[in-house]
């Protein structure tokens, strides 16, 4: 019998790559758009140029109304957030994935407490495929002092001045904007869900590089048969940047399945589950999914920018006092009791997080539904 090989201290340390090392930055560029035809939706656009005209926010408001309430899925232009700055954050991202897997092993997501910031590995298997997930993702906390301590890696580390500006100008000049929109859509006041989403506070925002890695037709044929009923967002909001490799649908308030097109220049947005329990379901977490590429564009793995915002630490879950949501008979008396107990947003995210990621499988969960403190929500995945 051959004896077994163990490997030793100094052995493993040198699989690690050196933290001081200069990881270089390609230039990454959106691969072609697929000349397939496809049936897409027709989602609002936001001119977010118009945001500071007299008037201007409550005209944006009266455009997002239908989309926040039904559709769930809107894109916002005219950010004021430079193409090649977004393209340089891809071509980080798309670095990243290329690093050796021990480097980006060293700070994983910590899924037994719910934390998603770091990286997440392609380690779980989908049901009973035979097939993992193809997915990878590095997830980097806001910059702010109460996540000094969160481990970064050393391409963040090396870049991390850049990252960290993009990160803050993503929520100054998107997310605080699009929350204030809600707000006058919901008459609260301007500054309502900004401060419940404050980017100085506690929350588990985070910017995420991802990719989704090549399959074969049969691995994605496989892993779609078992899995079609897609998923919503556990936090408010999400920002996804266009990167031309069709595969997002969403499912229409009429029940349809369609594509998201690319918005040049412009950002794919969606509420989420903690949006909608803020306004006691008025507001849409839209059920959405990814899908086979089309084949044209089945060569190419598929390389994802987003921002995921999500409530603060000592937000409290419960229905905002919103005067169009008393008029719509929303409002419930628990909601206006002071006493009443109340589920905080950081907790609650974390333990859906813990829920749908803390496991070796991807289980099949449509038709069953998620409990955490007397907030409930409906499964998708899987």
């Amino acid at each position: 019998m051959a004896p077994i090989a163990i490997e030793t201290p100094a052995e493993a340390a040198a699989q690690v790559p050196d933290p001081a090392e200069k990881v270089l930055i390609k230039p990454w560029t959106r691969p072609p758009l697929t000349a397939e035809t496809l049936d897409y939706a027709e989602l609002p656009k936001i001119d977010l140029s118009r945001f500071d005209e007299p008037g201007g926010k409550q005209e944006l408001a009266k455009q997002l109304y239908d989309a926040v309430t039904r559709v769930g899925f809107w894109s916002v232009v005219n950010t004021g957030i430079d193409d090649e700055r977004v393209l340089r954050q891809f071509s980080i991202g798309n670095a990243f994935f290329k690093e050796p897997l021990e480097e980006k092993r060293r700070f994983p997501c910590n899924f037994a407490d719910g934390e998603y910031f770091g990286y997440r590995e392609n380690s779980r298997w989908v049901g009973d495929t035979g097939i993992k997930e193809n997915i990878e993702m590095l997830n980097i906390p806001k910059a702010i002092p109460a996540y000094e301590s969160v481990g970064r890696h050393r391409i963040v580390e090396q870049n991390r001045a850049e990252i960290d500006a993009f990160h803050r100008e993503l929520w100054d000049k998107v997310i605080r904007k699009l929350f204030v929109l809600i707000a006058i859509i919901l008459e609260l006041p301007e500054n309502y869900l900004v401060d419940a989403h404050a980017y100085g506070e506690e929350s588990d925002d985070h910017l995420r590089y991802m990719i989704y890695n090549v399959r074969t037709q049969d691995e994605w044929d496989r892993t779609q048969a078992y899995s079609k009923g897609g998923h919503t967002d556990f936090g408010s909001l999400t920002l996804l940047f266009s990167q031309h490799i069709a595969g997002l649908q969403i499912r229409t308030p009429e029940g349809d399945w369609k594509y998201v097109s690319p918005v040049d220049g412009g950002i794919t947005c969606n509420a989420a589950d903690t949006l909608t329990f803020l306004t006691n379901g008025f507001i849409k977490s839209t059920v959405h999914r990814v899908v086979t590429p089309p084949r044209d564009q089945m060569a190419t793995a598929r390389l994802g920018l987003l921002y995921f915002s999500r409530p603060g630490a000592r937000t409290a879950m419960r229905t905002v006092p919103s005067p169009l949501l008393e008029r719509l008979g929303l409002v419930r008396p628990e909601d206006r009791d002071p006493d009443a107990p109340v589920v905080f947003g950081t907790d609650y995210v974390r333990a859906r997080v813990r829920d749908v990621h803390h496991k070796a499988v991807l289980d099949r969960r449509e038709g069953t539904s998620f409990e955490f403190k007397g907030l409930k929500v409906q499964n998708y995945y899987a």
